[in-house]
């Protein structure tokens, strides 16, 4: 029997995570949560009307208080951050689709208005990045954030782990790692935001050490079939840069080989590497998701080659709750209003009309 040709419509097996079809919902911030982090009354409508993706990754979502990073984002350390996303992921699931959490610590792209006690956003290095944040009280240029401790970095490792035990106890089917965007594991990461001089600063070795020893943290409390991680190299978001990227991820791609992921998703926007042909051979686990700014027919090319085992799609799934059944169809996309992305209520969330 001729083997059948892998297209976006296609089964994958991404370590335990059973993916219906190849076309992944990307994680997007939507800012419908309240002020404690809980997600909203429409989050599991949202997250249920797009359950025909072959998996839902969630908006990133912080560990622990020090990592919000915007309004109106949710977390994952309470228990009423766990009964919201449990009603979240109990609708997915009832609508036949499979979903993981995204942890994503801000780190220094914060503002002391979002943090206990106007704290000082934390990072690798007292380095500020160039930007501002969305506060209450409009737009605020970004501060100069505080070079963790060596001591205290343990801990914040320790709140990733307790947020992926959490993220099980809400019913997620895995969960994803946020070291992208540049936010606090990318911070570690690249030399432009890594300036220290000790075990977690220097060399590439020192600088990936943050983010292995957090996925050492979430695959102990489970295997690294349910766990994930996103990458972007050279997407320069929030004043990221490194002095030879190529290098910096190869290494860590290299050494993800020692968990045996479910999936390395990497994202990629405006950079003229290569990136998916230098990254996934290096890559070891199940699956290799690629995303940014793919249309339906450069996502099926990526698939149909073999370079990457399924497309993440961000934008078109806000205006498309069926966006499976639309390139199923070959059907016309709608056009996301942005002028809702981050607005509360549902008006440009949970009322895009399906075909």
């Amino acid at each position: 029997m001729p083997k059948k040709e892998i297209d976006l419509f296609s089964n994958l097996y991404a370590g335990a995570l059973d993916l219906k079809n190849r076309i992944v919902m990307a994680p997007m911030t939507r800012s419908r949560a309240d002020d404690q982090g809980v997600p909203g009354e429409h989050a599991a409508t949202y997250y249920a009307q797009r359950a025909s993706a072959g998996l839902i990754i969630s908006e990133g979502t912080y560990p622990c208080p020090m990592g919000k990073g915007y309004l109106r984002t949710p977390g994952m350390f309470t228990e009423e951050h766990v009964d919201a996303w449990a009603r979240v992921t109990d609708a997915v699931h009832a609508a036949g689709g499979s979903m993981v959490l995204q942890v994503m610590h801000a780190g220094r792209i914060s503002d002391p208005s979002f943090l206990p006690g106007g704290a000082t956003p934390v990072s690798a290095s007292a380095v500020r990045p160039e930007g501002q944040s969305f506060t209450q009280d409009g737009m605020k240029p970004h501060v100069t954030p505080r070079a963790l401790e060596v001591s205290e970095i343990q801990d914040v490792i320790e709140d990733f782990r307790v947020a992926t035990s959490l993220a099980f106890e809400a019913g997620f089917d895995g969960v994803e790692l946020h070291a992208a965007s540049g936010y606090l594991p990318e911070q570690f990461l690249c030399s432009g935001t890594n300036q220290r001089t000790d075990q977690y600063g220097g060399s590439v070795e020192n600088r990936a050490r943050f983010i292995l020893e957090i996925l050492e943290a979430m695959t102990s409390v489970r295997s690294g079939d349910y766990i994930g991680i996103k990458l972007a190299p050279e997407m320069g978001f929030n004043d990221i840069r490194d002095d030879n990227p190529q290098e910096t991820y190869a290494y860590l791609v290299e050494q993800l080989d020692y968990y045996r992921l479910a999936y390395l998703h990497v994202a990629l926007f405006g950079t003229e590497v290569d990136y998916h042909g230098l990254l996934r051979p290096k890559f070891k686990g199940d699956a290799y998701l690629a995303g940014g700014g793919l249309t339906r027919e450069t996502g099926e090319a990526l698939v149909r080659s073999g370079k990457a085992d399924a497309a993440v799609y961000g934008t078109p799934f806000i205006a498309n709750p069926d966006l499976v059944e639309r390139f199923r169809r070959n059907a016309p996309l709608a056009e996301a209003n942005r002028d809702t992305f981050y607005t509360p209520g549902p008006e440009g969330y949970i009322d895009y009309p399906t075909l």
